[in-house]
């Protein structure tokens, strides 16, 4: 049976304090939380998209592109486990401003490189190793902070605003990033990535005051509190997760989703690099991620509380066409169509994931839980980006090339040349998404997740 964190008076949204104006200054202070992050991830993407071209551009290999993603994707998702039992014994808030001000350091370090002549690829995959150590803590601490600080009735409208602030690395970043790659160089780049960080403790340090002085921050219950060691943690963070077998179906879909959206993220940028500049990649990108805005805006104005898991299954089953449509072409217009049309997929699927998870476990064990969801399904991200780089380079690419194994049976469906070998990889995997979620329309216990219906003011 799902529980609502509401029906806890334990939690900082029990009924006492849910007055519509006591609702609407914790959601300006989330709000406050959100700019911050919202311009940390449009400094991320600017790196991101910088280091990819910087490094597709010297050594033409897709496999220095998925390397470079995976050093920054790794240790968060190994450590997102620790990150989690760490946001529920500590203040959340110094979490993640430690996170964000030490791992500023590991692109000083790439800075300082460029300064110093030819960055090498050792140094940058250092660096962002470095840099990823540290951004681990903060994503458990920020999603458990939203639930110190939204009611269960906005939970939606926040899970919206902060797929807002992920994707302004997609939607806002690489317009910027490929005009001001050829003009800065990645040492600009760098800088202004550099420059976020202020920013992002500022408003976290004004929101961890707020909580301070409200005194809205959990507080370990008793069970939480009895978890004395790390292994104790851990298993209580287990047995909250895999009570709700909803919850656990509802993680392995999203590993299966992870997998085939790694395998289109970093291969998207050889792919299209390999036709065209860094500036009309960086106009695809943006252009596709408008996409985005469009879902969100879509699903803000209907009512899906009762068809969550329907809408999601639905909004990956569309996603994984338009990934299909993305790799069959070497039109920049029409990869910017489809890409428009993923982008708007996806609101529909992260939204009911995320509120459906928020809704069905209690507060003071959401780090420990959302620490063991990020590990479970961004395994699928790994191993995409361990295997996408040296399957294009080795098999796919060259067996698309004019005279390649694969060019007389899907040269005429994909053509043949640089990187239609990575086109027909992203449209395999596009195809394996939507077979899967055909697959799981019937799977019993995603259709028994349900939202408690909020509260009526009184």
């Amino acid at each position: 049976m799902i529980r609502s964190p509401g029906a806890d008076p334990s939690l900082p949204h029990a009924p006492d304090g849910g007055t519509a104006r006591a609702r609407s200054e914790s959601f300006r202070w989330f709000s406050v939380l959100w700019t911050g992050q919202f311009v940390s991830s449009v400094g991320s993407g600017l790196t991101a998209f910088g280091l990819a071209a910087y490094l597709f551009e010297r050594t033409g290999a897709a496999t220095s592109v998925t390397l470079v993603t995976l050093c920054a994707f790794l240790p968060p998702v190994l450590l997102a486990p620790v990150a989690g039992m760490l946001a529920d014994r500590f203040d959340r808030r110094l979490m993640m401003i430690a996170g964000d001000g030490l791992s500023v350091f590991g692109l000083v370090f790439i800075l300082a490189a460029a300064f110093g002549g030819k960055v090498l690829p050792w140094q940058i995959y250092a660096g962002v190793l470095f840099s990823a150590l540290f951004t681990s803590l903060l994503d458990p601490a920020y999603r458990a902070t939203i639930t110190d600080l939204v009611h269960e009735g906005q939970y939606d409208r926040a899970s919206g605003m902060v797929q807002l602030a992920s994707s302004a690395k997609y939607l806002v970043s690489p317009v910027v990033a490929g005009f001001l790659y050829p003009w800065c160089g990645i040492e600009g780049i760098l800088a202004i990535d550099i420059a976020t960080f202020a920013v992002t403790v500022g408003t976290t340090l004004a929101v961890r005051g707020h909580l301070a002085s409200s005194a809205q921050a959990p507080k370990l219950d008793s069970e939480s509190a009895a978890c004395a060691g790390w292994a104790r943690q851990f298993a209580h963070g287990w047995r909250t997760l895999t009570s709700h077998s909803g919850v656990m179906a509802l993680v392995v879909i999203m590993a299966v989703a992870t997998f085939c959206v790694g395998f289109l993220e970093t291969l998207f940028p050889p792919m299209v690099l390999s036709f065209s500049t860094p500036r009309t990649l960086g106009v695809i990108e943006t252009v596709a991620a408008t996409g985005m805005l469009a879902g969100a805006t879509v699903l803000s104005s209907i009512k899906v509380t009762a068809r969550y898991a329907r809408e999601l299954l639905i909004a990956l089953g569309v996603a994984g066409l338009c990934i299909i449509g993305i790799g069959f072409t070497s039109s920049a217009v029409v990869i910017a169509a489809f890409g428009f049309c993923f982008f708007a997929a996806l609101p529909f699927v992260n939204t009911p994931a995320e509120v459906l998870i928020r809704s069905s476990i209690p507060n003071q064990a959401q780090g420990r839980v959302w620490g063991l969801v990020a590990l479970l399904t961004n395994t699928g991200y790994v191993i995409a980006y361990t295997a996408a780089g040296p399957l294009a380079d080795h098999l796919f690419t060259p067996s698309l090339m004019p005279d390649g194994l694969l060019a007389g049976i899907l040269g005429p469906v994909f053509g043949t040349g640089p990187g239609r070998g990575i086109g027909v990889m992203i449209a395999l995997v596009g195809l394996l998404l939507a077979a899967a979620a055909v697959a799981l329309t019937r799977s019993k216990p995603l259709a028994s997740l349900a939202v408690p219906e909020p509260a009526k003011e009184g």
